[in-house]
């Protein structure tokens, strides 16, 4: 298949990304976030994007490996710095950037994906993309590297797992993969520069990102670490993002949506 190369001067000249210091499109890595983990030991760094065509070492939650073939996928991670933030509150950085994603591809690609909780996007309850918050310097001023992982033309039989699906699989009418990062990015900016001004407020974040996920009001099935299994419906989110499945309130773990609804 001939997939096209992400166009860095097209992709730096797009409109609403003042917000970066930098954007950089490298051919192949190991890891964007890997990356971008490492260079934030550099105080200076901040506000910089990091593409790669290809990632050889890609990782998704839980240390999962996130491959594809070259062209094939948005490999991208952010770096950003969060001076002030009550440390509670950095989990809402990879949930505003799941509203974010989302909202792009909505307004880019002419599809309706959701979110399921914490942040995998869902497009026709298939995994299109996912995220993962890395947090790199801690202190009053922590640095947190978000990546984000998504499949573009992947055909059927280049999927990672058989519950992804792909823009392409997916009948999206427009799969330009620097169109959707400069979506993306914009989006992504806009949004964390609304957050810093509210002085790291989540009250609106919370309101954004109910409206978006699927899961809420779904009955679902979650599997806890330490190997606890806990099912029932999944009724909101708490102020502090964690996932409130009747009375308990889940920080960490695989949801599962199940047949049923709230």
């Amino acid at each position: 298949m001939n997939r096209a190369p992400i166009d860095v001067q097209v992709l730096r000249s797009s409109p609403g990304l003042s917000f970066y210091d930098g954007i950089d499109v490298v051919e192949s890595t190991g890891s964007t976030n890997a990356d971008l983990v490492a260079r934030a030991a550099d105080p200076a760094v901040d506000r910089v994007a990091l593409l790669a065509e290809e990632q050889v070492s890609g990782r998704g939650r839980h240390a999962r490996a996130w491959v594809s073939p070259p062209r094939a996928q948005i490999s991208l991670s952010i770096l950003t710095r969060l001076p002030g933030i009550d440390p509670a509150a950095l989990g809402w950085l990879s949930l505003l950037t799941g509203i974010a994603v989302v909202d792009a591809l909505r307004a880019t690609a002419g599809v309706s994906p959701e979110l399921k909780w914490p942040n995998d996007v869902l497009l026709d309850g298939r995994k299109l993309a996912g995220i993962l918050a890395e947090v790199a310097v801690t202190g009053i001023a922590p640095a947190v590297v978000v990546g984000i992982g998504m499949n573009v033309s992947l055909e059927e039989s280049e999927l990672p797992v058989a519950h992804a699906t792909s823009l392409n699989l997916a009948g999206a009418p427009d799969v330009d993969r620097t169109a959707l990062v400069a979506a993306i990015l914009a989006e992504f900016s806009r949004r964390f520069t609304e957050w810093e001004r509210s002085g790291w407020e989540t009250a609106d974040l919370i309101g954004e990102y109910r409206r978006r996920c699927a899961t809420i009001g779904r009955q679902v099935r979650a599997e806890l670490p330490g190997g606890t299994v806990l099912t029932g419906v999944a009724t909101d989110v708490d102020d502090t993002g964690r996932l409130l499945i009747g009375e308990r309130a889940v920080s960490a773990g695989d949801v599962s949506h199940l047949r049923g609804q709230y």
